[in-house]
């Protein structure tokens, strides 16, 4: 099938290049020329294990391609992905102008054949149907000697949801092995078309496990697919929020928040997935999302008062290194602290509300030196938006003069370093797991004075 993804951020990239792998001819469209044209070059702008791979070999079969011309993208496609960004305002909606800007330009350059036209951004929940309205605007503003009908435009496309579950680090699997496929809309054309478009997918033909049954598809209506998305993200955001409390209640009563983790988890009910207890989520999904269902539930008057706290303990839980740091070196105007990670999670180089961030803040505010090293940022150079940290090249040099160390993300390099020596080259062998990624006999066995979270 002919498809156009419009928006090259993480989840538009990502969905281009698996679509265009599994054997459609897609055309990636984006404003940012500098990007288009590293894209058209063979680079990611992301890191995104595989995708690099992936996205080299279908742009040479010539089932890929990337332009900034958005009416070449809306000519080609019969299927036209939106997947721009959403962020988040001051008041925690979502930032909507991006999608309303693509929906016009779409609408001024629809040809007169069929269109879907996919929400695959995330977005407030009703807006497949303003969607819908802002297209019919663009095209009704079109060239006069078109002369459509209000009935003809509506005729020529409908919108469908298409939500992403995507996990950064892991979003190429989770495209080819996914655990469901949510469809929302009310035009059984759309819907069958999707269908086609994913069929692949659904019968696993790239899947790791292709012995298991087809995947799910849930078809459902716009608004329901919409919440679907928060709804996913609320409840994994408060899942972790939940281990968190329990950890911090380990600590006081002498329990280990791993084995109570490992106890809940064989419950069919509950499971073992989200259930690390640590120093808080960040990212791009979890925090807008939560933030965005809270601020739609607000406009229709319900107070969310489990998301609100999901947040207040996420929030607490992010300066909890800083206060086990307290506990242990007393005064940390001074000291070296040098921080193992700074992405928001292994696997990708994102650093959007990563939880590094306020432990830097909040480090500094108290008179310490902050140093980190992080497998992505130390190796690419990245720097923006990092201030009052100094990013060194490698473990050692990291741990070099440090009064301790504290373990933020969970790369699995992490738990091959050579932690004897490090302890050699620091002032205070101390290390704070933030993640309880690392076994504690080995840590302390190599020299370390061992903090978990409730361990």
């Amino acid at each position: 099938m002919r498809v156009c993804v419009i928006g090259t951020g993480y989840v538009g990239l990502v969905t281009g290049v698996c679509l265009a792998h599994i054997g459609h001819h897609v055309i990636c469209v984006d404003n940012n020329e500098e990007k288009v044209k590293l894209m058209k070059s063979g680079q990611t702008p992301i890191f995104e294990p595989g995708l690099s791979e992936l996205m080299q070999a279908s742009s040479q079969d010539g089932r890929l391609e990337f332009t900034t011309d958005l009416a070449a993208g809306v000519a080609h496609g019969e299927i036209l992905f939106i997947a721009v960004g959403t962020p988040p305002l001051p008041t925690g909606e979502s930032d909507t102008r991006y999608v309303e800007a693509v929906a016009r330009g779409i609408g001024s350059h629809l040809d007169g054949g069929y269109k879907v036209i996919v929400n695959k951004s995330t977005v407030p929940i009703g807006s497949g149907d303003w969607v819908k309205v802002i297209v019919m605007d663009g095209a009704a503003g079109g060239a006069p000697e078109d002369n459509k009908s209000l009935e003809e435009i509506s005729a020529s496309f409908d919108v469908v949801s298409n939500p992403e579950f995507l996990r950064e680090g892991s979003a190429v699997y989770d495209t080819f092995n996914p655990d469901r496929i949510v469809l929302g809309g009310n035009s059984p054309q759309a819907i069958e078309m999707m269908q086609e478009l994913y069929t692949p997918l659904i019968e696993r033909k790239y899947a790791e496990e292709q012995s298991l049954p087809p995947v799910p598809v849930l078809v459902t209506d716009l608004s329901s697919a919409e919440m679907i998305k928060y709804a996913a993200n609320a409840f994994l955001a408060t899942k972790i929020s939940f281990i968190n409390e329990v950890a911090n209640i380990c600590d006081r009563v002498g329990a280990d928040v791993t084995e109570v983790a490992k106890g809940i988890g064989l419950d069919s009910r509950i499971s073992n997935k989200f259930l690390q207890a640590g120093i808080g989520w960040g990212g791009s999904c979890f925090p807008k999302d939560v933030l965005a269902l809270t601020h739609i539930a607000n406009d229709y008057g319900y107070e969310t008062q489990l998301l609100q706290a999901t947040v207040s303990v996420n929030q607490r839980q992010r300066l909890l290194a800083v206060e086990k740091l307290k506990q242990e070196l007393k005064m940390l105007k001074a000291k070296t602290v040098g921080l193992l990670g700074l992405t928001f999670k292994p696997d990708t180089d994102d650093l959007r509300d990563a939880p590094a961030l306020i432990l830097i803040e909040e480090l500094n505010r108290l008179g310490a030196k902050v140093k980190a090293y992080d497998p992505i940022i130390s190796s690419t150079g990245m720097r923006h938006g990092l201030t009052g940290v100094i990013v060194e090249t490698d473990p050692e040099r990291l741990a070099d003069g440090c009064d301790a160390l504290v373990l933020v993300t969970d790369w699995q390099q992490f738990a091959k370093l050579d932690y004897e020596r490090m302890a050699k080259l620091m002032n205070n062998p101390l290390l704070i797991d933030g993640r309880n990624f690392l076994d504690p006999e080995t840590i302390k066995s190599a020299g370390f004075h061992y903090e978990g979270i409730g361990r």
